[in-house]
């Protein structure tokens, strides 16, 4: 068994992207105070979706990863986390009937609060104060009291979390996700817009495939409830220790604030404090890959943090950009499949993409994005491998953050409805045009392989 890495022990490593707490014993306080508190989610539920995410390494599942860039404590409301599971389920149902394989549904929920910034610091006009790096340290209003360091935001973030964590299952196994309701997913999005009209197209199609199912008697829980799980950058080591426990059942320590934690492109030194955190937690983890990434890179982190070749335990997450894709991940893949490992592969499509708009306002073009997504997936079809998931930044609103896509947003549009802290994301309409690029492409797929899940042999009497 690994053991709990102490406060000393993790502090002398090279510290990335960490907060600049003026006062440590303030934060020692805090850190005392989150070390008693109760897990936020269980090493079974971790195990659990461990498990879904080795099916994805085997081309028996797509992973769909989404939700805010950085989360606010301030949306911590029953509407904006419905808002949320709404869109990610309607995704992930026009994935799955394309695929026909099972989606694991994934947020970036319940823990987002943090990001990594390129810049300490930020300046207006003659001030300049540190920069905003997420609710978890400090606040978004542009003041000396609000741009402060804070630990107690730590206890904020878990309460937070918390309250996400329990409106999040309620809705998930209280019959809000029934597969029936499906068209009342849809029911907020913009009307007459194409997008619409292709879902609903298909809402129609699973009607009658459910409908068929229940007159042949099949009433299954798998109909009405779903699996959801809980995501986010492990990016505070403070926090993560804290929070780190001993599982009563196996002995083996688990990082309890998510289901499955992350390591940013920022952090993923292989002598860095991030790596070593979490190669002692049994979770299943995500690594962003960059541009820069090569063959050797992936290997390293992967021996690094899965020595033992744990089915389930590594998501590559890659974020290369649309001009990129396609030259720089055939060698990473082809040299991590060399090994004999077998890692989901992931598509985030946002991160390398990102540019400031004429106005001022940093965006996204959806076009970009989407390009980024059919790179992955030629890639892999050229390579014979599985473009496992997507994952992705967004919102359940109408907001205007990214340009292009069904309703043509443009640059002019970005001013209207621009509610981000941090990150463009994709909103509703927009999610829904990727989920069904998406979709065209795993159906596409589909026809040119034999479907794990769908394997039949009628017996012979």
């Amino acid at each position: 068994m690994s053991s709990i890495i102490s406060r000393e022990e993790l502090r002398a490593l090279p510290f990335i992207q960490q907060p600049s707490y003026p006062d440590k014993t303030a934060l020692d306080r805090t850190i005392d105070s989150l070390e008693r508190l109760p897990p936020l989610v269980f090493a079974g539920e971790c195990d659990d979706l461990r498990a879904k995410l080795a099916d994805v390494a085997e081309g028996r599942a797509f992973l769909l990863q989404g939700g805010d860039c950085a989360e606010t404590f301030e949306a911590v409301t029953a509407d904006n986390i419905k808002q949320k599971l709404l869109v990610q389920l309607s995704m992930a149902v026009v994935m799955t009937y394309a695929a026909q394989v099972p989606v694991v549904k994934v947020g970036r929920i319940a823990g987002q609060y943090a990001k990594p910034r390129s810049k300490d610091t930020e300046t207006r006009g003659d001030v300049t104060l540190p920069a905003y790096r997420g609710d978890a340290i400090n606040g978004f209003e542009f003041s000396e009291a609000a741009r402060a360091h804070d630990p107690q935001r730590l206890m904020d973030v878990y309460n937070s979390s918390a309250a996400t964590l329990n409106l999040v299952r309620a809705f998930v196994k209280g019959g809000f996700a029934n597969l029936r309701g499906v068209h009342t997913w849809n029911a907020q999005f913009v009307r007459d817009s194409a997008v619409e009209q292709e879902y609903e197209e298909l809402a129609s199609e699973i009607d009658r495939a459910l409908a068929f199912m229940v007159a042949c008697g099949v009433h299954d829980d798998s109909l009405s409830t779903v699996d959801f799980y809980a995501s986010h950058e492990a990016l505070l080591l403070e926090y993560e220790r804290a929070l780190t426990r001993v599982d009563s059942r196996s002995e083996q320590l688990y990082g309890c604030s998510g289901h499955m934690l992350w390591i940013g492109e920022r952090t993923r030194q292989l002598d860095g404090a991030h790596v070593e955190l979490l190669r002692r937690v049994s979770n299943p983890l995500g690594v962003k890959l960059g541009p820069t990434t090569t063959a050797d890179v992936a290997i390293a982190l992967a021996d690094q943090l899965d020595p033992d070749r744990i089915p389930g335990r590594l998501t590559f997450i890659t974020r290369l950009g649309a001009s990129k894709v396609r030259d720089v991940l055939p060698d990473v893949i082809a040299g991590v499949e060399a090994t004999g490992r077998k890692v989901a592969w992931v598509c985030d499509p946002m991160h390398g993409n990102t540019f400031e708009a004429a106005n001022g306002y940093k965006t996204r073009s959806f076009a970009d994005v989407a390009d980024e997504v059919n790179g992955f997936f030629d890639v892999h079809e050229q390579l014979g491998t599985w473009p496992g998931g997507l994952h992705v930044e967004l919102t359940g609103d109408d907001v205007t953050e990214c340009v292009g896509g069904v309703m043509n947003l443009s640059e002019a549009d970005l001013a209207s409805r621009y509610e981000t802290v941090c990150d463009p994301r994709l909103n509703r309409n927009q999610s829904l045009e990727l989920a069904f690029t998406v979709a065209r492409r795993l159906r596409s797929g589909r026809l040119g392989r034999e479907n794990p899940v769908q394997e039949f042999r009628a017996k012979e009497l």
